[in-house]
Order: structure tokens, then C-alpha cells, then sequence
């Protein structure tokens, strides 16, 4: 029986199938099998390509169209929550629990999904990407305590968001207006962040079509970028400052 899409090779550096052939049905489903190694993911995400899958499943990669990007410049806070922002003595960093949101990521209550896709194999593959200077976390933090935060992948000055978590109402959002903002004083236009959704959108995402959203990350992937830790080139930075 042929499979609807292509299996991959064993070698990591087997390359991927053009996303432009990925299914429709389900939306981008590009290819199935591999591994998670460095190389591999780092491959994946120069072509606009990540793994999405379920514990017992193969890996599975994806490229949908359209897909949910956000400008450096564009994330939309609420009136509402800038007031709130203002009163909190919360702090964002980068780089200084990884594992602890990607564990957060994994674990957190969400309406409507039982389990989690960010299997122990996603884990420690982003764990390792982490170790590599290539993952990073953005972090919201009430004294000591973990209220928020997102981790991603970054190759060249493009920034692929992976997931995002709260603790405390807002969490999640403090950390990618964070990021958004020093994104944007890096001069880093755009970040990925996967999947349309409505929650998103009412942030400021913008569903691009694949092709405009492949070529944007080709530019930006080409482009001289930071690896290694962010903790020092973020710094420490007070919510509040994000209310404007």
C-alpha cells in the first residue's frame, strides 16, 4: 500500500520533500519518520518544516498553509492587560529554565486536548537543541516562582515559536510581547508561530499564505544570527515596561 506521504531516510541529513507537496488533508502533513537529531530539526526549520505527533505515533512533519506568523512589531496587547502589566513586579529572562518551560509546555491544563504532543523523545531533542546554543526559552517570573513562558528554535533571524504556557493568567503573554520586543530590537522582523488559531490572532498573528511565509524564512534563515545563550543579550526586563 503506498502512503499518502514520503517516509524519511535514516541519515539526518536525508533532506525533506518540497513543503509545497505537503497534504491538504490533513492541512500540511509533509512527510513521516526520521529522527529528532540536531541536524535534522535544524533542517526542518531552515524549510519551514517542524514535528508535530502524538505519543505511539511515527514522527510526523508538517508545513499547513496558511501559516500563523506574528510580526516582531505586531503582537496586540489589550488596553485591559497593559493596566495589568503595569501593577505586576513580574520579570522576563531568557535562556534560564529551559527545561523547566519546556516541562511546563508539556504538562499544563489545556480546554479541549487530552495529553500532550511534546512526547519524552520532543523533550530531550529540544533539550539537546537548547545545549547546542540553537533553543531558546522566554521566561516570566514572579520572584522565584515560573508564571509563564515559551520556548522555540531560532536559525538565522527567524524565531520558530514551539509552545507556550501559564501559570498565572497572562503568563504566556507577558513572554511573547518579551520576545516579540527584543525581537524587534534585533532587528528580527517575524516569528513563527505554527497553526492558526483565533486565540493567536486576537494577539496580532497573521495567517500567511505557505508560499510568502517560505519565502520569508528563506531570507531570514540565510541571515547572521545569535547562537548560543540569550540570558545576557535579553537581560532582565520588567513586565511593565511592555504596557507602553
Amino acid at each position: 500500500m503506498k502512503l499518502p506521504v514520503p517516509i524519511l531516510g535514516p541519515a539526518p541529513d536525508s533532506g525533506f520533500p518540497n513543503p509545497t507537496t505537503a497534504l491538504t488533508n490533513p492541512n500540511g502533513l509533509l512527510a513521516i519518520g526520521g529522527d529528532l537529531s540536531p541536524t535534522r530539526l535544524l533542517d526542518a526549520y531552515r524549510h519551514g518544516i517542524f514535528p508535530w505527533y502524538s505519543e505511539g505515533q511515527p514522527i510526523l512533519w508538517w508545513s499547513p498553509d496558511p501559516r500563523m506568523v506574528f510580526r516582531s512589531d505586531g503582537v496586540h496587547l489589550s488596553r485591559r492587560f497593559r493596566r495589568t502589566l503595569r501593577g505586576l513586579a513580574w520579570t522576563l529572562r531568557a535562556d534560564t529554565a529551559f527545561d523547566a518551560v519546556v516541562g511546563a509546555c508539556a504538562t499544563v491544563p489545556r480546554p479541549g486536548q487530552d495529553g500532550t504532543w511534546i512526547t519524552p523523545e520532543m523533550r530531550r531533542a529540544y533539550g539537546e537543541l537548547h545545549r547546542l546554543g540553537h533553543a531558546h526559552s522566554i521566561e516570566v517570573f514572579d520572584g522565584a516562582r515560573l508564571v509563564g513562558g515559551l520556548y522555540g528554535v531560532a536559525v538565522g533571524r527567524m524565531f520558530f515559536a514551539e509552545s507556550m504556557f501559564s501559570a498565572l493568567p497572562g503568563g504566556s503573554k507577558a513572554a511573547l510581547a518579551g520576545l516579540a520586543d527584543r525581537l524587534r530590537q534585533w532587528n528580527w522582523p517575524l516569528l513563527d508561530a505554527q497553526l492558526d488559531n483565533p486565540h493567536l490572532r486576537s494577539l496580532g498573528g497573521e495567517a500567511w499564505p505557505r508560499p510568502r511565509f517560505l519565502a520569508e524564512v528563506a531570507r531570514r534563515v540565510a541571515e547572521a544570527g545569535r547562537v548560543g545563550p540569550w540570558t545576557g543579550a535579553f537581560g532582565e526586563v520588567p513586565v511593565a515596561a511592555l504596557a507602553g
